[in-house]
């Protein structure tokens, strides 16, 4: 491949698949999409210079004029791929600019010489030859193919349906949470958004809402570097049993306000860290490409697979190479697609928004305990569209202290007990304090650094539901560490120290 990451036509049929699987629309499914292109650039493989003007289209998003690429016309006009038939122009044209395409709605540009409706032995399906004219009367609202689109395929790439998603006694140890309403208009009212006194039914105030809700640049409060708050911060209340829907899928569900509390002190003075967080990405047990730290004034950012350059409020995947990428690891990184978005709330809450067309898995030690289950015991499942809460600040806040406290009197208990004066009954002669004791005073930093850190795999998952034992045997996932957490951390080491760190899984 070229030093910018763009193929060429002399480069293998998987790259330059791969590269222009990174720019498709996402109206068709990962399988068919895949295969379409696989079929084209096979047959262009021979016609070096058309495959030249199709990547250079594709990469550049028509921004170059480029020549007709073409295959052969069929006895019927249509191309079959993946066991359906349609017009090739306008698949192409559903893959790379229009998913919500209809066939009767393309014109081709006047330079184009194998236009589809020029009945030439040849048909051009470079998708910048055609632009879209749209019949009176059709109303585009209701053409998206977003929803069951990717419900065909039966393996771990694809969304399973309703019928395999758990019910709320299942004891699985991979929690699902699919997303409780992926196609419903973000609706709310105004008046349960704002402060007793505050609400108003003004167009300017509704407004001003409804561009939140939408998900605007500035969707949500921020703690800001100069310890302020832009906007009311209140957690968000859960109800404690396992929680197989995430909340509500708008960020204004954050901005709920209650008569008693209106606004929430910060847990430390200390001023903002200036990242807030920093994202690693693996590929196994290797970490690839450096790790990216996201801006405090970009509280949105977008992890995702395409090839476009990283930078502020976008980490993208697609770019990084790796000498030792397997083909299972290539493959699965064709399907990491639109990728996920995580979202830092208030001083430290992280949220979560799955775009890709396929589940990620996620360590949370946040889920964990909504879902009742111990630290480290579960690994959960986020659906496409779903959108949920991963991290709570206050109350990781909350387990460092308690953690570190605990720590700090066990082994202060265990060296009593070495000198033989421990207190308490059931202590004399009793295996259970000393198993307990030791067990407490053996946490260390790292494993209170583990409470700041999320881990997160696209498309295959990890644990007992899975072949997969650790999350170190999927083929790509990333690791974020929470800075404002980490800096809480600090803060709680330095008031309590305690034993020497151990080695971090």
């Amino acid at each position: 491949m070229s030093i910018t990451n763009t193929p060429t036509s002399n480069d293998a049929c998987l790259s330059i698949v791969h590269s222009l699987m990174c720019h498709r629309q996402g109206g068709e499914s990962e399988a068919f999409s895949k295969r379409a292109i696989e079929s084209l650039v096979k047959k262009l493989k021979e016609k070096k210079d058309e495959l030249d003007s199709l990547i250079t289209a594709i990469t550049t998003n028509g921004a170059h004029p480029t020549k007709c690429v073409t295959i052969q016309r069929t006895l019927d006009g249509r191309l079959q791929v993946a066991g359906r038939k349609g017009f090739p122009h306008v698949i192409y044209a559903r893959l790379w600019r229009w998913p919500d395409l209809h066939k009767n709605e393309l014109k081709h540009v006047k330079y184009c010489q194998y236009a589809f409706d020029l009945k030439t032995d040849n048909v051009c399906v470079n998708p910048y030859h055609y632009e879209r004219v749209v019949s009176p009367g059709i109303d585009l609202s209701g053409l998206s193919l977003s929803g069951p689109s990717g419900l065909m395929v039966k393996d771990e790439y694809e969304y399973e349906g309703q019928s395999s998603l758990p019910n709320a006694e299942s004891h699985l140890q991979t929690i699902q949470h699919p997303p409780s309403r992926p196609a419903a208009p973000e609706t709310f009212s105004t008046p349960a958004l704002l402060p007793p006194g505050e609400a108003s039914n003004s167009a300017s105030t509704s407004s001003a809402f409804s561009s939140i809700s939408a998900g605007s640049t500035n969707p949500t409060p921020t703690w800001s570097r100069n310890n302020s708050f832009s906007g009311p911060t209140v957690p968000h209340s859960q109800n404690g049993h396992v929680q197989h829907h995430p909340p509500m899928p708008h960020p204004g569900h954050y901005w709920l306000v209650h008569n008693d509390i209106a606004f929430q002190l910060p847990i430390s003075n200390h001023p903002a860290p200036e990242y807030w967080c920093s994202i690693a990405y693996f590929e196994m047990d290797v970490q690839v490409g450096e790790t990216f730290k996201v801006p405090s004034n970009c509280p949105v950012v977008t992890v995702d697979g395409y090839v476009d350059p990283s930078g502020g409020d976008r980490f993208c995947l697609g770019q990084l190479s790796n000498v030792h990428r397997t083909e299972a690891i290539e493959r699965a990184r064709l399907h990491i697609g639109k990728g996920v978005q995580l979202e830092c709330k208030g001083e430290g809450d992280v949220w979560v928004r799955c775009l890709s067309d396929h589940a990620v898995f996620v360590q949370s030690y946040y889920l964990d305990r909504e879902a009742g289950r111990a630290p480290g015991d579960a690994v959960h499942k986020i659906y496409p569209s779903a959108y949920i809460k991963v991290f709570d600040l206050r109350q990781c806040h909350r387990q460092m202290q308690q953690q570190a406290a605990t720590a700090q009197a066990a082994a202060a208990a265990q060296a009593a007990a070495v000198a033989g004066n421990i207190p308490g009954p059931g202590s004399v002669g009793g295996i259970a304090p000393a198993i307990s004791l030791s067990a407490a005073a053996g946490i260390g930093v790292d494993d209170l650094r583990r409470l700041c850190i999320l881990r997160m795999s696209f498309v295959k998952g990890w644990g007992p539901d899975y072949p997969r034992q650790s999350i170190k045997e999927t083929p790509c996932w990333i690791e974020i560490h929470l800075h404002r957490a980490l800096q809480l951390l600090d803060e709680v080491l330095h008031t309590m120290p305690i034993a020497d760190p151990q080695p971090l899984d």
